[in-house]
């Protein structure tokens, strides 16, 4: 049997911990994620399912328990590995797309390569291949601002896959979408995970775009049920 791509063991997350007003957000939180495996994260706002995404992508630590990618435990690593690991391995979307507003698509995506160190050559051909998948490589030389709301989320899901990644967090990615356009990016969304069989955490409030992913978990109480 393959190893699981991510592994959360009993994740605990308190803010301004030892402080009065203290918020226990996450308490005991555990999740494996199957290669190729494509899980909905649903919790009602300010559950903490930011929180566990940020914790699950190496961008921030736990007060206890431990993150595994890709079977390495990654929770006491360096600074400089993690980073490394998060480059590597993992692809963020957000519900904004953040795209730099003075590079076009096919820069945007070509960046996180070139960062990398992929060729430039190489960066931009796989650039515009990730932007045809998604049926806008004719929209390629444009700037953000050029470009619909649909246009600019599907932009960032290419650049979130530029560098192949293992795992796909993504929170609320159709969230700031009217909801015929949330379907067809979902759509998208969904054909890129699928076609390079990547594993995917993805959050929505969205109950129909849940249904159609491989599982379903629900952050209650601090945990995942």
């Amino acid at each position: 049997m393959s190893e699981p791509v991510l592994v959360l063991d009993a994740i605990e997350k308190t803010y301004n911990r030892g402080k009065p007003g203290a918020v226990e957000v996450l308490k005991g939180a555990a999740l494996s994620l199957a290669p190729g495996e494509v899980v909905a994260l649903v919790a009602p706002s300010g559950a903490g399912k930011s929180t566990l995404l940020h914790i699950a992508g190496l961008l921030d630590t736990p007060d206890a328990g431990t993150v595994r990618i890709a079977g390495h435990e990654m929770t006491r690593q360096s600074d400089r590995r993690r980073t490394a690991a998060r480059r590597a391995e993992i692809g963020f979307v957000y519900q904004f797309h953040h795209l730099l507003p003075e590079f076009s698509a096919v820069e945007n995506v070509a960046l996180p390569q070139l960062a990398a160190g992929t060729p430039k050559v190489d960066a931009l051909a796989r650039a515009q291949d990730l932007l045809a998948h998604v049926g806008i490589g004719d929209r390629a030389d444009h700037r953000p601002a050029a470009l619909s709301g649909g246009e600019q989320q599907r932009v960032a899901f290419c650049r979130a896959l530029a560098n192949r990644p293992r795992l796909l967090l993504a929170d609320e990615p159709t969230g700031n979408l009217d909801p015929a356009t949330a379907g067809t990016v979902f759509d998208m969304l969904m054909a890129l995970v699928r076609d390079t069989g990547l594993s995917a955490l993805i959050a929505t409030h969205n109950p129909e775009l849940a249904a159609r992913m491989d599982r379903v978990v629900h952050l209650d109480g601090g945990r995942l049920v």
